[in-house]
């Protein structure tokens, strides 16, 4: 998760409120000092800040119901106004974020050089495909040697089909027949990757403007680098005045000290973000929404998130909802366990993934900056299930997996000492009640909202 720093402070600032005995203006203060600071280091402009000091204060003084917790109502309007903050508050946000399968969706790719672009063309890329699209990439940048050398080796490694030219130099023919060529070949996701610059300069907004009027884009996405800070706000709005900026990806957000600023910059110009770059692998790529992520960012996790990795690992419709429908009974098996383990090792970054569950990013089971000893520590466990019977990996009364001499058995069958079976049946009790609760609370809002 990016920006565990600043995310960890504001829990243990809003943690704070909740063992105050009486929340009175003194500690509402402390409150939103600690904040206020972290978010200051965080790079995030102060005129920001000062706007969500101040808009706190309003909704906690605001509020006049009888009877309210104190607490409750500060934790709300921190988390309020974090939202807020990170908001674009473009309204037709979600119709800019979703593409039409079976049509020819083109979509640009614009930002200066050294964001990160090329890269980032090809994680889109995989992202759609796992959603069904069938995508491919288009390489436009004349200007940088090696681009179409980059853009080729990612596609290959990826296995989405790709054009170029080696010979031609005006970056809007290369689009043009790019996008004319995967239109024949019926692809509904036709990526465009434009050249870059290394700063803000006509050249580039003529040329961007020469290939939109060329490909006719479905969706101009502005690619920026995330480690710049509140620098982005003026560089999103040169982008976003010069041509018609649909989204804003975020890249470079593993983990840097500006992301903070970025992030509230660039939300600040009204460019919604979409996604944010997490790291150079293809899967080191997340969907941005802001109440999710600031769900994340203070450790309440993102089960919606976690339900779609599992429908990437596990595409089976049928598998999906069996899963879904023994876990809403309250059945948690060793089984279910092992199967979980096994996704989650599939899914993507460890960090990533345990971000998404509440409790996870607190358990032993995972260590933040540790993630090679986390997978270990998962394989391990597995390991021990591997020892037990098809009846002990179905059974459902914890009592019987406690018995001394089981343990020792699974234990020996496993090459592992007995202390690692009881370590694991503490884990599983552990895990069994987060996640059967979890999962029946979400499903539960997923029939309501007709989701399901």
């Amino acid at each position: 998760m990016v920006l565990n720093e600043l995310g960890a402070r504001i829990t243990k600032a809003l943690a704070a409120v909740q063992n105050s005995d009486t929340i009175d203006e003194k500690v509402l203060e402390a409150c939103l000092k600690e904040i206020c600071t972290a978010l200051l280091q965080a790079d995030v402009n102060v005129k920001i800040v000062m706007g969500l000091r101040e808009g706190v204060r309003k909704r906690v003084n605001n509020d006049k119901g009888a009877g309210h917790d104190k607490r409750k109502v500060v934790e709300t309007a921190v988390i309020a106004e974090l939202c807020s903050m990170l908001d674009s508050g473009v309204k037709d946000e979600k119709k800019q974020r979703e593409l039409t399968r079976n049509k020819p969706n083109v979509v640009m790719f614009v930002g200066l050089q050294g964001s990160g672009k090329t890269t980032t063309c090809s994680k889109y890329g995989t992202f759609y495909k796992k959603k069904g699209y069938k995508p491919a990439l288009v390489c436009a940048d004349t200007f940088r040697a090696g681009a179409f050398d980059q853009l080729k080796q990612n596609a290959t490694k990826t296995q989405i089909p790709f054009y170029g030219s080696y010979k031609e130099t005006d970056p809007a023919v290369i689009a043009q027949q790019g996008v004319d060529k995967f239109k024949e070949e019926k692809k509904d996701m036709i990526i465009v990757d434009t050249s870059g610059r290394h700063k803000q300069e006509e050249a580039l907004f003529e040329e961007m403007r020469q290939v939109a009027t060329a490909v006719k884009p479905d969706l101009v996405i502005f690619v920026m680098d995330g480690s710049i800070g509140q620098a982005a706000f003026d560089q999103a709005k040169a982008f976003r005045d010069s041509v018609e900026v649909g989204a804003v990806i975020l890249t470079k957000m593993d983990g840097h000290a500006k992301g903070g600023g970025a992030l509230s910059a660039v939300s600040a110009t009204k460019s919604p973000i979409i996604f944010l770059g997490t790291g150079e692998h293809m899967d080191e790529f997340e969907k941005f929404d802001t109440k999710t992520f600031v769900g994340r960012l203070l450790g309440r996790g993102d089960w919606r998130g976690f339900v779609e990795k599992i429908q990437d690992a596990v595409p089976e419709e049928d598998m999906q909802q069996e899963l879904m429908d023994t876990i809403q009974k309250g059945n948690f098996t060793m089984r279910i366990l092992y199967e979980q383990l096994g996704n989650i090792l599939k899914m993507g970054p460890m960090g990533q993934m345990m971000s998404m569950i509440p409790g996870f990013s607190n358990s032993g089971l995972f260590t933040k900056g540790r993630e090679n000893e986390s997978q270990a520590r998962i394989r391990k466990f597995m390991t021990l299930m591997d020892s037990m019977t098809e009846k002990e990996l179905d059974e459902n009364n914890i009592k019987v997996l406690q018995e001394t001499s089981r343990i020792e058995r699974i234990a020996r069958g496993a090459g592992r000492h007995p202390h690692d079976m009881l370590e694991l049946l503490e884990e599983y009790k552990r895990l069994r009640q987060l996640i059967v609760g979890a999962l029946q609370g979400l499903l539960k809002q997923m029939d309501a909202s007709g989701m399901k």
